[in-house]
């Protein structure tokens, strides 16, 4: 089991509960779409698997490790083998781009490895690689601040795929890209996950992107586990529970039982 959750539990410094006493168990090489509300805990979760949000009760194991029980050598060793794609990724202004995607391997390279690459970029044709699978190589030199959103989303999932990690967490990767770009752009990570038998984890405001490129679908309300299907399981009478209150105006083409049929992981 690449990563299992036992009954976790996340509250914030603020009080408010983000995660329930979850229980989760994702396999190696799986491909799953975690959906739900505003505020019901997807990017907690995500931040809870790659071991950067410590639960406040659970167990968290990640890569056969229980993570909060290794040391924090240990536990940056575990990281270094996690990726992580932050919906605004964190990505100086005046950092090039291709400074940018080469920092996924910061967590691999030693520390005078990884200032020289500061100086000096020490892969430029792996960058440009990473790059080109999402066509974004025109921006190999450009500067991060010259970039719009969703292209700095495309920079951010580039510097994953680069990183090479065993285990890939998303976090809404395609929320700033138009329904073309998002659609190319999660065809892409969903073929990088089954060429290298990453495990990928992908949270989704999309509900359609979610039926439609994933097979395994998660969802998430007020910090529980409503239910976790295949995808041609997981009905409209399910998520009118899930998004009781919200409007579903992402389902309105297509449906879940629409027969179009889009590529999954």
């Amino acid at each position: 089991m690449t990563l299992r959750l036992t009954q976790a539990s996340v509250i914030h410094a603020n009080g408010a509960q983000a995660l329930r006493g979850v229980d989760l168990h994702i396999g190696a090489g799986e491909q799953v779409a975690i959906i739900g509300p505003s505020g019901a805990g997807k990017s907690s979760l995500l931040n809870v698997l790659a071991t950067a949000l410590r639960p406040a009760q659970g167990e968290v194991q990640v890569l056969g490790e229980s993570a909060w029980e290794l040391s924090a050598r240990q536990r940056q060793r575990l990281r270094a083998r996690i990726g992580l794609i932050h919906q605004a990724p964190p990505l100086p202004p005046r950092q090039r781009v291709v400074t940018a995607v080469l920092a996924g391997k910061l967590g691999q390279w030693g520390m005078g490895k990884s200032l020289l690459n500061l100086l000096h970029p020490l892969d430029i044709p792996g960058a440009r690689a990473a790059l080109a699978r999402l066509d974004l190589d025109d921006k190999l030199f450009a500067q991060c601040q010259q970039l719009s959103g969703g292209q700095l989303q495309r920079v951010g999932i580039a510097r994953v795929l680069y990183q090479a990690p065993e285990v890939l967490l998303a976090d809404e990767p395609v929320s700033a890209m138009d329904p073309v770009l998002a659609e190319h752009t999660l065809s892409v990570l969903c073929q990088h996950a089954r060429e290298h038998r990453v495990t990928l984890v992908t949270s989704l405001h999309a509900v359609e992107l979610a039926l439609g490129h994933f097979s395994r679908i998660i969802g998430l309300r007020d910090g529980q586990i409503l239910f976790d299907l295949p995808a041609e399981a997981v009905d409209r009478k399910q998520l009118d529970t899930l998004y009781a209150n919200e409007q579903l105006a992402s389902l309105s083409s297509p449906s879940p039982s629409s027969s179009v049929q889009i590529p999954r992981c």
